[in-house]
């Protein structure tokens, strides 16, 4: 079956037709191991609708969100970059980006790496004129940032209904006005990896104008921009309104890989309170999770302990809220096993994989994304109500 290509106004228009969202997680350069299911879910979706090599993720999905190097990958994809186009380029920013220099400072008094290689591969990647409204974006887009000067979640989106989308009184500077790339820098600023970025929010004649200082969207519970992302989509604030049901609208989240919390929070570091904040980030990732499994229809539900199970004989509503797909890795023994025996036993590669800024894990990272798609994804999980009309 063929498909027709649909403006951001169409994705976004709650015309009763089925919605379709893409969440990407964060997780630094472990975002090339998501970029290996994008490729394999681009594959599957061009082929159910007739193979047109002119297909992009941005047809299917209404829209898409992200999180720090989730934020990254988004962005490409709602510009509609194709996939395998994405995971070139983002060997090239990974390998620049992160390159080791040995007179930079760590953490306290400095950030670890220079922001300005960042920013310049993100204006290569989206144009430096490209604004977060502009017609540059085909679809739907939602970062998540974190305004560290009010300690409060951004999430920052293209919807043209949007209270915050347009200029607004006393200088108030619309969403839509910023510039693309420095809303996904304002989603990457890990701290202690890079420093924050501000975005100039108000200006006025006369007066100072106001900034906000933005950090890394991990930096908050929503890592993991599933959550958020189907709020965007359905609280009546965030002015999108569309409806729930399992046959009306379906959540795809992908993750980055799993560390193995056995081995990255020792008794030891946990005694000295190292790792609290990687622990409360995977705590939120889990909750999440949680939550969207006891709320869907979920064909990819997994087991998340031996009391509660995997959640399918469980309901919080009525009827399910919407259609869940989620597609992750675990860097475990247990989660290795079948995927790639050779690692299952190498407590220490599998460590060292969970690391976030380390270049040379990028073909192995990539090489699991790809497998675990071969593995995991089914075009069955992509119901037929929810292919795009010709």
């Amino acid at each position: 079956m063929g498909f027709r290509k649909r403006s951001r106004d169409e994705h976004f228009a709650n015309d009763g037709q089925p919605k379709r969202i893409l969440a990407l997680d964060g997780g630094g350069l472990r975002g090339i191991f998501t970029m290996g299911l994008l490729q394999n879910i681009e594959a599957l979706l061009r082929d159910r609708h007739g193979g047109d090599p002119a297909f992009r993720l941005c047809d299917y999905f209404d829209l898409i969100a992200g999180t720090s190097t989730g934020a990254i990958i988004a962005a490409a994809l709602a510009i509609g970059w194709k996939a395998d186009d994405i995971k070139v380029q983002y060997d090239t920013l990974g390998k620049k980006v992160f390159e080791s220099d040995l007179l930079s400072g760590w953490g306290v008094l400095r950030a670890k790496y220079d922001e300005s290689k960042l920013i310049a591969e993100l204006k290569n990647i989206y144009g430096d004129k490209t604004l977060l409204g502009g017609p540059e974006l085909h679809t739907g887009l939602m970062i998540v940032t974190k305004r560290i000067d009010s300690g409060s979640p951004w999430p920052i989106g293209n919807n043209p209904r949007g209270k915050y989308f347009v200029d607004r009184p006393n200088g108030v500077i619309g969403n839509g006005a910023y510039p693309l790339w420095q809303v996904v820098r304002a989603s990457t600023a890990a701290p202690t990896f890079f420093d924050s970025q501000a975005i100039t929010i108000a200006t006025a004649a006369g007066k100072k104008d106001v900034t906000g200082e933005f950090i890394d969207g991990g930096v908050s519970p929503f890592n993991n921009p599933s959550l958020q992302a189907l709020m965007y989509a359905t609280l009546d604030g965030y002015r999108i309104g569309w409806p729930t049901g399992a046959d009306r609208l379906m959540l795809v989240s992908l993750g980055t890989g799993m560390a193995d919390p056995v081995v990255k929070h020792s008794a030891i570091a946990v005694k000295h309170g190292i790792g609290a904040l990687g622990n409360l980030m995977e705590d939120s990732a889990v909750l999440q999770e949680t939550l969207l499994q006891w709320v869907s229809a979920s064909p990819t539900a997994r087991v998340f302990d031996r009391e509660i199970g995997d959640l399918k004989n469980d309901l919080l509503a009525p009827a399910p809220l919407i259609t869940y797909l989620r597609y992750n890795a675990q860097f475990t023994r247990e989660g290795m096993h079948d995927l790639d025996p050779a690692l299952a036993d190498n407590t220490k590669r599998l460590e060292d994989l969970s690391k976030m800024d380390v270049p040379e894990n990028m073909p192995t990272l990539h090489r699991l994304g790809t497998l675990l798609a071969a593995r995991d994804i089914k075009t069955e999980h992509f119901p037929s109500r929810f292919d795009l009309s010709a």
